[in-house]
């Protein structure tokens, strides 16, 4: 019996208490990712809220804090939990790593430690040739995540022709629907760049197009009346941060020359909010008696 205890006391207890060591550290390191991630994404709902209420309390129904709105703050919160899984994910690697060497060097296998470094470095190097592109892919997918250069909901233009909504952010991955349905999975590490059409404000860009002759101050007074009625329409004012204005002639040809309406909206509104400066800007100029010039494409007027 006291063989055995003897036999115990050595390395199948220090082994004992390096696994029991190994397991407390995760669960620490775990729990302690976990906490500190959750409680940032608490904070920053509160932050939301806050502006939110501060932005109530002042009475400009239109206030550029009206951008925030409760899907953006959820996909904060959610980026943050996503990197708090991350990190999770490496400390458990790292620990258990560090464990399992140190186990090696407990039951007397010193001579297979450094040769299984050298080895794992060796293969390390290999894989890393191998598989460079896929660790490019997870990187760049965390900076994605952490530098919040696009989330679920946004409309993008990621190069290549993947323009549309994203509907899916991975580390490898981000998943995109076009217009047309197709939905295009673009590798992280291949984005060179991104376009975010509805990240934090947009601008609403309605040209309107009108013959070459018509009165410049007839035409202004009209649009002037249009962006006042879409200003004061409650559907519409909704989705604005400033009340549009008219940029001037933009250009100028033989059949007609463009003036261009503009102006701050909330995030994915541009689209709406163009249309309806269009459409109430044509009702507009046909009451003034100014049409629409017949414009043809250089193919069509050949």
């Amino acid at each position: 019996m006291n063989d055995f205890w003897d036999w115990f006391r050595a390395w199948p207890l220090q082994v004992a208490l390096i696994l029991l060591g190994c397991a407390l550290a995760l669960v620490v390191a775990r729990r302690v990712i976990a906490h500190f991630t959750e409680r940032l994404a608490v904070r920053y709902n509160r932050a939301y809220c806050a502006v939110a209420q501060a932005a109530d309390d002042v009475d400009d129904e239109h206030s550029l804090t009206d951008w925030m709105t409760p899907e953006m703050t959820e996909r904060g919160a959610q980026r943050i939990r996503t990197i708090g899984s991350v990190l999770r994910s490496a400390a458990g690697a790292v620990i258990c790593s560090i464990a399992f060497f140190l186990i090696l060097v407990t039951v007397g296998a010193d001579e297979v430690v450094m040769p299984l470094l050298a080895s794992a470095g060796v293969l390390g190097v290999a894989l890393g040739f191998g598989a460079q592109s896929l660790v490019r892919d997870f990187l760049s997918g965390i900076f994605i995540l952490i530098e919040d250069q696009y989330g679920v909901g946004d409309v993008v233009d990621l190069g290549a022709g993947a323009v549309g909504t994203v509907e899916q952010v991975d580390l490898r991955l981000t998943h995109v629907r076009s217009f047309d349905g197709t939905l295009w999975h673009v590798r992280n590490g291949e984005i060179l760049r991104a376009g975010n059409h509805t990240q934090q404000w947009a601008r609403a860009v309605a040209e309107v197009r009108v013959p070459t002759g018509a009165d410049q101050d007839v035409v202004r007074a009209a649009l002037a009346r249009a962006i006042e009625a879409v200003w004061l329409d409650d559907e519409i004012s909704a989705d604005l941060l400033e009340m549009p204005e008219v940029r001037g002639v933009d250009m100028l040809t033989e059949r007609f020359y463009s003036f261009t309406l503009h102006g701050r909206v909330r995030p994915s509104a541009r689209w709406v909010v163009a249309r309806a400066l269009r459409e109430r800007a044509q009702q507009e100029l046909v009451q003034a008696g100014i049409g629409y010039p017949v414009v043809l494409d250089d193919e069509t007027a050949d």
